[in-house]
């Protein structure tokens, strides 16, 4: 699983260094190939064999529905496929970082079978929301906890 949080800097070309603990788990559970597209205000690197499973279960909702067509153009239509290179880095491209306005600081977040990539400024901004309106996610807590195996 992808947990924490690493900072990086992107290079002039837009590559970015996939920390070693993501890359352990890329090779010990996953062939390497990354999938990335974006989300409203950060990118989102599945590994392939996740991606499929999403495909998947779009693949099975009704195409007529315009909430649907508009999803996928936005989510599926922008999905890159990237691999390591022999530094563990991969290429961002540039459509991809202009969408959400990542220029050189980032930061990764671990987040179980997924990870995103945040500009450092866009990150600071997001996670000052959750601080101020922490109380909103205590029932979500608290339906966790009381899961077997959830903390007493």
């Amino acid at each position: 699983m992808f947990r924490g949080r690493s900072a990086h800097t992107l290079d002039t070309k837009g590559r970015l260094s996939i920390p070693a603990r993501f890359r352990d788990v890329l090779v010990a559970k996953y062939d390497q190939r990354l999938i990335i597209t974006n989300l409203p205000y950060c990118l989102v690197a599945y590994p392939y064999e996740e991606w499929r499973r999403i495909e998947e279960r779009f693949s099975q909702e009704p195409l007529q529905r315009p909430e649907v067509q508009r999803f996928l153009r936005f989510f599926i239509a922008s999905a890159v496929e990237c691999s390591l290179d022999k530094q563990g880095r991969i290429l961002i491209p540039p459509h991809l970082r202009e969408e959400v306005g990542i220029e050189r600081d980032v930061i990764l977040l671990g987040l179980l079978n997924r990870f995103e990539i945040w500009s450092k400024e866009r990150l600071e901004e997001e996670l000052k929301q959750v601080r101020d309106n922490f109380e909103h996610y205590s029932e979500f807590v608290a339906d966790i906890n009381r899961l077997p195996g959830g903390a007493s």
